[in-house]
């Protein structure tokens, strides 16, 4: 992989920020409903000019463009401005939820991954037969249950037949690593469970194309183990299109979490994002919004540099 190669995908990923900043700070301006009214709800009596004060101490009586230039000046400096619900700043929120969220999301896709890969490449070489209508199964029950309903019914079975509970809340690892993989194992198994489906689906449609190609043929003409041509020759192949996929569900993974966390007592950033817009607080909203469009943005750009190690044909593309 050259480095003008890498420089150009970097390159090209920049406009996508600046669209998706512009996008976000005027999408949160829409939200109905007013942080200052918010805040002043069981407070007493105020007046037009308190709440003018207040908007103006917030930032709030000036232009559109003016505050998307300060916050984007900001985000340039990595100040993402202070909460206007707790004063805390938005970075350091931001620092101490994703921390959990990122932990979450890579074990639900080593969970998917560990599950997706083994069970597409069966399917693909047990073609029509038993296995591979079990593992079809395994994958449309993954992609039909939603997270909330399975999560809910493994808290239900576990606390009604075995009488006992997940662990509910956080725990950091270097205070309690047991508490912690608690806390973690069973929300990253029911996500893991549901992202393996679609990535073992593709896994197994890909692998069937790649092992009616020629040199796959070939391989076999040459006397090569059936294991060999298929994890060694056919598999490299075939992972171009499960990467795209993997890349895609991590992204919406990062930022789709808000139920999961709910469900658990996770504060993790889809807690933090779902508090912030009840609350109305623009600063967290927009930066977490933007946080989790980077992710989304970063994981399509690793895809992309992924696709030139596994061939290396495209950086000359």
């Amino acid at each position: 992989m050259t480095t003008a190669y890498v420089a150009r995908r970097l390159l090209s990923a920049l406009p996508s920020v600046v669209i998706v900043s512009m996008i976000i700070f005027s999408l949160v301006r829409l939200l109905p409903g007013d942080v200052v009214m918010a805040r002043v709800a069981d407070g007493g009596f105020y007046t037009q000019e308190d709440l003018d004060l207040i908007r103006a101490d917030l930032g709030l009586d000036r232009n559109f463009f003016a505050q998307y230039v300060t916050w984007a000046g900001g985000l340039l400096r990595g100040d993402m401005g202070t909460s206007l619900w707790s004063t805390n700043e938005v970075t350091s929120m931001i620092r101490h939820s994703m921390l959990l969220s990122i932990k979450l999301t890579l074990l639900s896709m080593l969970v998917a991954l560990a599950i997706a890969i083994p069970l597409g490449v069966l399917s693909a070489v047990k073609q029509d037969s038993f296995v591979d209508y079990l593992a079809r199964l395994f994958s449309i029950l993954g992609l039909s249950i939603p997270d909330f309903w399975l999560a809910t019914m493994v808290l239900l079975g576990f606390s009604k037949y075995v009488g006992w509970l997940p662990q509910f809340g956080w725990f950091a690892p270097w205070d309690d690593p047991w508490r912690n993989v608690q806390a973690l194992i069973f929300p990253a198994l029911i996500i893991g469970y549901r992202f393996s489906a679609v990535t073992a689906r593709m896994t197994r449609s890909a692998l069937l194309e790649v092992l009616r190609e020629d040199y796959v043929r070939t391989a076999r003409a040459k006397g090569l183990r059936e294991g060999a041509v298929i994890w060694r020759h056919a598999l490299r192949n075939a992972l171009i299109p499960v990467i795209t996929i993997v890349g895609t569900q991590v992204g919406f993974l990062f930022g789709g979490l808000v139920v999961i966390e709910f469900v658990f007592g996770l504060p993790g950033m889809g807690q933090l994002t779902y508090d912030a817009v009840v609350r109305r607080d623009y600063p967290v909203v927009q930066g977490t919004v933007m946080v989790m469009a980077l992710v989304f943005i970063l994981a399509n750009l690793a895809v992309d540099l992924s696709y030139s190690l596994l061939d290396p044909r495209i950086r000359y593309a």
